[in-house]
């Protein structure tokens, strides 16, 4: 206090001082953006995320007049970049995009490097189907033949995007409701894991259609199932799930936008404002539709009420499955 005396010698210059110093913060929220804005993505590049990131970042781009760059920081099943982001300066300018780990790696890890309200909702983006596939070479022609060799004494390596990935859910809900051995083998992004299975390295992995569509499409993969509730339009013979007998095996690929707590709720409204007027674009929804990627524009609200529906359904299922760290 005694330095704050010497700086200002009257009551009224510590006044003034203290009204520039909130001009200046409401004038920067004013102004936002004025620079690059950064969205990391928890995965490597080419996965369901990244691809979504980079579609959505152009298009929030155009609405906002700043260049949006993505960010890959791949690790810990997205824990890494999450992390970058919670310990960043919460100005606007970073930003992270999100997978389903954000809530289901909390459930599962012993540690995380940073508390779960460091990271503040922003929008959601979209949702992709979720597609299980094997090699083409695999004697695995449906979702049972599946099921029939996890049973076996050996049962099957299941590739995943890491701990707490829309992947390691598929496997663990495999096991809960139709039984068998599924050894996870974990990945740092989906299309990772994709080649892994191409390369005859594990049996099976389960990812976003956007990721897997290509391959199968030319032959190098054989989609057996998909876990969202309808037939993917670019693959209308591929059966859910649910028509196999399997209804609890329902997940999709969600991405979704954070920021650093403490980021001004004026800055946090512009950005969902940018990112809803996007997913809303026809450009948008041309680019994204054909790789069975759904755009979900909508609120902050609408974004965190989806959160806790999904936290809910979830969470039983890390506890029947036991699901720990990799």
């Amino acid at each position: 206090m005694s330095s704050m005396r010497i700086l200002f010698k009257t009551p009224v210059q510590l006044l003034v001082f203290i009204c520039a110093l909130g001009s200046t913060q409401i004038n920067a929220q004013e102004i936002w953006p004025n620079r690059t804005i950064k969205f990391v993505v928890g995965f490597g590049p080419g996965g369901a995320n990244d691809i979504v990131a980079r579609v959505v970042a152009d298009g929030v781009s155009k609405q906002l007049g700043q260049a949006v760059i993505v960010e890959n920081k791949p690790g810990a099943g997205s824990v890494l970049g999450a992390d970058l982001v919670a310990k960043s300066t919460p100005d606007g300018y970073t930003f992270f995009v999100s997978a389903g780990g954000i809530i289901t790696n909390p459930m599962i890890k012993k540690t995380m490097p940073y508390k779960e309200g460091d990271l503040v909702p922003v929008a959601m983006l979209s949702v992709s189907p979720s597609v299980i596939v094997v090699s083409a070479e695999s004697s695995v022609k449906s979702l049972k033949d599946l099921i029939v060799r996890a049973k076996a004494s050996k049962g099957i390596l299941f590739a995943t995007a890491g701990t707490g990935s829309t992947p390691h859910f598929v496997a663990e809900m495999l096991k809960v409701h139709a039984g068998g051995q599924y050894e996870i083998v974990p990945y740092k992004s989906g299309s990772e894991a994709k080649v892994a299975v191409i390369s005859n390295q594990v049996d099976a992995t389960s990812e976003a259609s956007v990721v897997v569509i290509p391959q199968i499409q030319g032959g190098r993969l054989r989609a057996i199932a998909s876990t969202w509730n309808k037939r993917i339009e670019a693959l209308p013979e591929v059966p859910t799930a649910k028509e196999e007998g399997y209804p609890e095996i329902f997940i999709g690929h969600w991405a979704g936008i954070f920021a650093p707590k403490g980021t001004p709720e004026p800055i946090l409204d512009k950005m969902n404002k940018a990112i809803d007027l996007a997913l809303r674009s026809p450009e948008i929804q041309k680019r994204l539709a054909p790789q069975g990627i759904e755009p979900i524009p909508g609120s902050r609200a609408s974004f965190a009420k989806f959160l806790a529906e999904e936290k809910n359904r979830l969470q039983p299922i890390v506890r029947k499955a036991s699901m720990k760290e990799d």
